[in-house]
């Protein structure tokens, strides 16, 4: 095994570059899982700057990089280029040729407008990994769609998976379909760069944010196509159709608790609820859910969350705390596994960001350097590609490309 200069070994990826062309989350998002685990990537992003920079979720602007990219871009280097021009495609090419994977998330039709689709770039490199993710697909009635999360979290089925008939759906807390289609990809470069490795060739790789949501539901889709079941939300605010009663979040004194299809003898014995004892809990859970609701939140409002928990405890019921944000980043066990890294960023000062859901033994992921301004490394890069400083100079002048040279390069961990 080799070690790079700092003494550390280099991530499972070292060695593969990774041009990565895409916006918003699921694209920037799976790249930087590559990033993580050693790959270098190199953020493609107009001389204005990727999209992410000017939309801050939460309104967290940050001092030049707003949290929304600084989460999504950490672990890559940025070349500002400007792709409508000839001298900026002609740098990507000659990037292309030393790189491993493209990473893409283009509306339909641009790849091809700016000739950089997978058709032309594979005459460059046969043996690049070229990944297109879209809303829809890549073709069909839907194609030219907006692949936007609520939407397509509106169209899988899942937000009639839970709640109360009637009324509104429940949309998921987080950017579901973002999140699950940047795994997605991730896993599909994966697979593509170990295929390479024993065939030698690359390949088109294409992954949709519909048909990731979708096959994120294989239990409850197939509940619904082989066992015939539907979706039949009652009265009462369930968790998930498709898992018996008690299921969901329930209100107690001075919070609330989650409460996971306990059996009803035994819940009723817990809770003090005479009516359970001679239920069964894989017939009456179904028949009796909105009875089952109301009678355990009507006993569980009248205590503690940290009693309950004790009462429930010491049983084998399932139930667990409801948390906020920081009783999540305080608590003992995310603190011993270390999911959360820190980290300073020479623009935004100390970051504090969730980590890496893998662990390696002999290839740990790490953070050699945090999210870029634009073009922080556009010299940089040409330099690599040998052009020198009077060449660079001048694509800078002909707006071609943008170096941004304020802040010191890397991050110290």
């Amino acid at each position: 095994m080799t070690e790079t200069t700092e003494g550390r070994p280099p991530g499972i990826l070292g060695g593969i570059r990774v041009l990565d062309c895409s916006i918003a989350m699921a694209g920037p998002f799976a790249a930087q899982r590559l990033g993580d685990l050693g790959a270098d990537v190199i953020k493609v992003e107009p001389t204005t700057g990727e999209w992410q920079r000017h939309a801050a979720a939460g309104g967290a602007t940050g001092n030049r990089i707003n949290v929304s990219f600084l989460s999504l871009n950490r672990n890559k280097r940025s070349i500002a280029v400007d792709l409508k021009s000839e001298e900026g495609r002609e740098i990507l090419r000659s990037l292309v040729t030393t790189s491993d994977v493209f990473l893409q998330n283009y509306r339909p039709g641009v790849a091809e407008r700016l000739g950089i689709d997978y058709e032309t770039l594979r005459e460059l490199n046969p043996k690049l990994i070229y990944v297109s993710v879209s809303g829809y697909g890549e073709d069909g009635p839907y194609r030219n769609r907006p692949g936007q999360d609520l939407l397509l979290q509106a169209m899988s089925g899942a937000m009639l998976s839970a709640g109360q008939h009637g009324e509104a759906p429940l949309p998921a807390g987080q950017y579901l379909v973002d999140a699950v289609t940047a795994s997605t990809a991730f896993e599909a470069v994966l697979a593509a760069l170990f295929h390479r490795e024993r065939t030698g060739e690359g390949q088109l790789v294409t992954v949709n944010m519909l048909d990731a949501i979708t096959t994120l539901q294989m239990q409850e889709l197939s509940v619904f196509t082989v066992g015939k079941v539907d979706q039949q939300r009652s009265s009462q605010p369930h968790a998930h159709v498709y898992i018996r009663a008690p299921y969901g979040a329930f209100k107690t004194s001075d919070g609330f608790i989650a409460l996971a299809m306990p059996d009803l003898p035994e819940l009723g014995r817990a809770i003090g609820e005479p009516s359970f004892l001679e239920m069964q809990s894989e017939v009456h859970g179904w028949t009796h859910r909105d009875e089952l609701y109301e009678k355990t939140a009507a006993r569980l409002v009248t205590d503690t969350s940290a009693n309950w928990l004790a009462v429930f405890a010491a049983t084998s019921i399932w139930a667990g705390p409801v948390y906020d944000y920081q009783a999540l980043v305080d608590d003992p066990q995310i603190v011993h596994n270390g999911t959360f890294v820190e980290y300073e960023h020479p623009t935004e000062g100390h970051v504090k960001t969730p980590g890496f859901p893998y662990k390696f033994a002999k290839t740990p992921a790490r953070i050699d350097r945090g999210a870029p301004l634009t073009g922080e490394h556009t010299a940089e890069i040409l330099h690599s590609l040998g052009l020198d400083d009077e060449r660079i100079a001048a694509l800078v002048a002909s707006g071609a490309v943008r170096v941004d040279e304020s802040a010191p390069v890397g991050v110290s961990t």
